[in-house]
């Protein structure tokens, strides 16, 4: 399958007018050029619209192919001799720390088993971000054979809003332990100071946590141009899978596994960050030849804008910050974690479906789905979480996808795509 290449149109068509876009700035957001341009983008004094040249990904430095002036620059005021009035200088304020709270939790019934959905507001946008939590502890109390993992609780959540509140406040917001039911309300005890990451019984792995970026088309419409849905679905699944410990407990009956635990971080951030209108105008862009990272530099934004601030938040309000296994294939996600204070004890890869299928050889453990029904049409599905469900994305489209993720921004994964030798 050929290579995306932006060489092969000299010429991209003049996007959107400039009024619903923002000022085109390539170096903007967290671009990914591993491709050694430098510029993305020329316009000409005087046009209505922006015309964009794109540079060739083997262009070279002494390329004499005719470039379009930019328009002359403002000369600015020199300040040398000039009196400052200091007083009037506000000073940059640092960026406050997010602040998460858990406005709501209730129970929710998968495909691979119960899950907790967490809703939460933030100080940083409008938006509501979710936490998926797979956790059994939730049900009941820690094993007596002393191989257990603590419970994944919301501090927020616990904590007293109001010294009025009643207890079906509580319960009405999620504030409960066990399982809710008609006979069965245990309100929580209110959480006085965040708890600090609880200690594990010897041998249990660290919880495994994905940080998942919203995305209508592939989780909602079941688009085959990304492996959002599919990754959504296989994460849910990967963390609802039993995990086996290896205990020092000398006790009798000590189980050699216990039930997945972890949480899926789902943020708001529809196409990387740049809004589903953007994701949608840049799919056009890439049916004229354009790679993802391309098309979004052509409308104005970076490769990547998404940030990872508040997911580090609701994980330190979840005590999940001390110590996790991060499914992921992108280094950046690893980074950014990294830099808000999570320790990460390990890297947990994720193999689109599509390849392991085509690669034996690629196989994660335990990572094929097998529950199966049928639709009205009699046609076999897998069960899953999303749209795709637990059925592979595959398809020109996707391959293009991966390919560029690997190629331009860095995701480690092996660049396979034609054949099981390759």
């Amino acid at each position: 399958m050929p290579h995306e290449n932006a060489s092969d149109i000299a010429l991209a068509p003049s996007p959107p007018s400039p009024k619903f876009d923002r000022p085109l700035d390539p170096a903007s957001g967290r671009n990914h050029y591993h491709d050694g341009t430098k510029d993305w983008s020329k316009w000409a004094s005087g046009d209505k619209g922006r015309r964009h040249r794109v540079i060739p990904e083997d262009a070279k430095e002494n390329d004499d192919s005719p470039a379009v002036p930019l328009p002359p620059k403002k000369r600015r005021a020199s300040l040398v001799g000039a009196a400052v009035d200091t007083a009037r200088v506000k000073p940059v304020e640092p960026a406050k720390p997010v602040e998460v709270k858990c406005m709501a939790r209730t129970r929710i019934p998968t495909p691979h088993g119960p899950a907790f959905l967490h809703l939460y507001h933030n100080s940083r946008d409008t938006k509501e971000h979710l936490a998926i939590v797979i956790d059994s502890a939730q049900y009941s109390e820690p094993s007596e054979t002393g191989v257990s993992a603590p419970p994944i609780r919301s501090h927020s959540l616990d904590a007293v809003w109001d010294e009025d509140e009643t207890e079906m406040d509580r319960i009405t917001r999620g504030a409960y332990v066990g399982r809710l039911s008609a006979t069965n309300q245990n309100v929580s005890t209110p959480a006085i100071a965040p708890h600090p990451p609880a200690p594990t019984s010897d041998g249990v792995p660290s919880p495994l946590i994905r940080i998942h970026s919203e995305c209508f088309t592939g989780e909602t419409v079941g688009s085959m141009r990304c492996d959002c849905g599919e990754q959504l679905d296989e994460a849910i699944r990967l963390i609802s899978q039993p995990i086996p410990v290896t205990s020092l407990s000398t006790l009798p009956g000590a189980p050699s596994t216990i039930p997945g635990r972890g949480a899926v971080i789902y943020l708001r951030q529809e196409g990387r960050g740049i809004g589903l209108l953007s994701k949608i105008r840049a799919y056009n862009l890439q049916d004229l030849g354009h790679d993802t990272v391309t098309a979004n530099l052509m409308l104005g934004h970076g490769a990547d804008e998404r940030g990872y601030e508040i997911a580090a938040a609701i994980l330190r309000d979840l005590a999940l910050d001390d110590g996790v296994r991060l499914l992921t294939n992108n280094p950046d996600k690893v980074e950014a974690l990294q830099k808000e204070g999570m320790t990460i004890v390990e890297r947990v890869p994720m193999v689109p479906r599509s390849w392991q299928a085509r690669n034996p050889n690629l196989q994660l453990a335990g990572s094929a789905a097998t529950e199966v029904w049928q639709d009205k049409d009699g046609v076999e599905r897998v069960a899953g979480a999303t749209l795709i469900g637990g059925n592979s994305v595959h398809g020109e489209d996707l391959d293009k996808y991966l390919r560029t993720k690997v190629l331009r921004m860095g995701h480690m994964l092996p660049l396979w795509m034609e054949s099981p030798e390759q």
